[in-house]
């Protein structure tokens, strides 16, 4: 079996069981066919199972890989797949490639106001709702509601009475005065239930309905019935596309296992028509990974500015102002708050997948560590523990280890260790002390040794671990570095006495072992330092200043950014985000100490 087609049938067992639109790739990574489901998993795996036309056979020989969207409903995902169809025009799509937009309902703004279906929108021309994925249904209720609330009809007032005035579907404006307020009235009560607000106008029409068959009007009570199913039709909320035409980029994260998943969806004239996905280990907290982020998002041109952006409203919008030259936006409710909660679950999703992913494939363990200990010349690395270290600017430091066993991470050989003998951030020294530590108690217990060493890091810390491995407790064991490239990615592997490269592919089973093993030996120590700051209070210089509460501590943060800018402030621009004289002074002179 290939690489892809492997890469694939794991995809697939991860797949979730939710709606949405997936999006096939070739070779090249472009998109040849976007398709939607009502359950995604089922859906997808159809097509890699069973026998299928030409058309889809042709199709999934092409398919390379594939990724997905998730959406809320059924209705969500038929609007985004249409608007992801218009933005890619996938070969094998040979539907839905034209520019026909989807239909609104629309209220004129008129003195004596019309009905109409319409897919144009013109800013302040009139109410605007939708639009709707059902162009039928769309139409047949605005017949039903001409039946049922008598608006004009005629597109111009005529000289005389029409057939609709005869009928009672229209009031008649052309001939006989009518009261303004009538058609006030007629239009809060459509206003309402075409905004979703239905139950109480669904009640009334029930109420209707039932009247109308106790009076043997069987034609109206049909009607009333029509016309309540039609709304029910209608009125399934969605968010993919709105009548709102502002381009805007919306912004949605989560975080889990040391991992954050920021999620980013483009909506240009109203359509959802690409999203961004970013997968990121955590160095700080969620929200100042996120502040990072979105500062490098759009910097060196890297995205265009819309004229919106919108965030999750527990972050920061003042530390993201500074960095975003647009309108922030922070959405409480509605569509656009709903919006934030898709992009936040598709994050969810995404960094799910990552991790099933990891529990299920079995079949890069066992082959990984045999193809691992061929390339580097050593005996199949049955049992491998990796060591990291983790402080901010020297505070709190602490290291942690992690034990792999056929492969396979073993957590109850987990270990955790706080610094006890370094002195600042030195992490050759820290690397040493744990070493010591851990195998000293090893050697002690007579407990099992390990086939293979691995530390994150590069010659430094490798020549530091062998030399108390082989000079202070005599033993022999393998030892390799795993350096990272400068986006926090795992690059190489160097081993020996030169801390050699590994000739190793990046697409490898072995490379992929040891990607796993270095992202959780990190977020093993990211976690457990995070622990160890949170019991000791999260002290900063900062609480070490009279004057300086929890209120002014926060407002200096949000006004500096970090310890590190504020360091480098004067005491009157200390003294400008808010602080007495006195305050000001006796913090730079402790930030001042504490930089020398």
């Amino acid at each position: 079996m290939e690489d892809y087609q492997l890469q694939i049938k794991q995809k697939l067992t991860v797949a979730p069981m939710e709606p949405g639109c997936y999006l096939m790739k070739d070779r090249n990574d472009q998109i040849i066919y976007v398709g939607k489901a009502k359950k995604l998993r089922n859906r997808l795996r159809s097509y890699f199972t069973g026998a299928h036309d030409a058309k889809t056979t042709r199709l999934v020989s092409e398919i390379r890989n594939f990724e997905f969207i998730v959406t809320s409903s059924e209705t969500e995902s038929l609007l985004l797949e249409l608007n992801l169809i218009k933005q890619y025009q996938p070969r094998y799509n040979i539907l839905l490639k034209d520019d026909k937009s989807y239909p609104f309902i629309k209220i004129t703004k008129e003195k004596y106001p019309r009905l109409i279906v319409t897919r144009t929108v013109k800013k302040g021309s009139g109410k605007y709702f939708g639009p709707y994925p059902n162009a039928y249904s769309a139409q047949e209720t605005k017949k039903l509601l001409d039946r049922i609330y008598p608006f004009r009809k005629c597109d111009k007032m005529p000289d005389k009475l029409c057939l609709y005035y005869h009928i009672g579907q229209c009031l008649g404006p052309c001939v006989y005065p009518v009261d303004l307020n009538k058609y006030a009235e007629m239009t809060k009560e459509i206003t309402d239930f075409l905004n979703g607000e239905d139950k109480t106008i669904l009640h009334n029409l029930e109420q209707k309905m039932q009247q109308a068959s106790e009076t043997l009007d069987f034609e109206r009570a049909k009607e009333y019935r029509d016309l309540i199913q039609h709304i029910h039709n209608l009125n399934k909320k969605q968010k993919i596309t709105s009548s709102d035409n502002t381009i805007r980029d919306v912004f949605g994260y989560s975080v889990s296992k040391g991992w954050m998943c920021i999620q980013v969806f483009f909506i240009r004239q109203g359509n959802m028509i690409k999203r961004d996905a970013t997968m990121i280990p955590l160095q700080q907290t969620e929200e100042e990974e996120f502040y990072t982020f979105i500062g490098q998002f759009y910097d060196l041109n890297q995205h265009i500015l819309p004229k919106e952006v919108h965030v999750p409203k527990h972050l920061d919008k003042a530390i993201i102002q500074s960095v975003v030259d647009t309108k922030i936006v922070q959405p409480l409710k509605g569509k656009k708050k709903d919006m934030i909660d898709l992009a936040n679950h598709n994050a969810e999703v995404t960094l799910e997948n990552k991790f099933e992913l990891i529990a299920k494939d079995e079949s890069r363990t066992v082959k990984a560590i045999e193809e691992l200990g061929a390339v580097m010349g050593i005996q199949t690395p049955i049992r491998i523990e990796a060591f990291d270290n983790s402080n901010i600017q020297g505070v709190n430091p602490v290291s942690a280890m992690v034990s792999f066993i056929d492969g396979k991470p073993n957590k109850k050989g987990y270990r955790k260790y706080k610094i006890k003998t370094v002195d600042g951030p030195d992490d050759y020294k820290s690397m040493r002390e744990v070493v010591r530590r851990r195998y000293t108690r090893v050697l002690n217990e007579g407990s099992p040794l390990p086939d293979l060493i691995i530390v994150d890091g590069g010659k430094g810390h490798m020549s530091g671990v062998i030399d108390v491995l082989e000079n202070e407790l005599g033993l022999d064991i393998p030892v390799a570095g795993l350096r990272k490239n400068d986006k926090h990615q795992t690059s190489e592997i160097l081993y020996g006495e030169q801390a050699e490269i590994v000739p190793m592919k990046k697409n490898s089973q072995p490379f992929y072992l040891l990607q796993r093993i270095q992202d959780e030996v990190h977020r093993f120590a990211i976690i457990f330092h995070r622990q160890t700051r949170q019991k000791t209070g999260l002290q900063s210089v900062l609480d070490t200043v009279d004057g300086i509460g929890a209120k002014r501590k926060t407002k200096l943060l949000r006004t500096f950014g970090s310890i590190k800018r504020m360091k480098e402030a004067s005491v009157d621009e200390l003294k400008d985000s808010g602080l007495p004289q006195n305050v000001a002074e006796n913090l730079h002179q402790a930030l001042y100490s504490k930089k020398e």
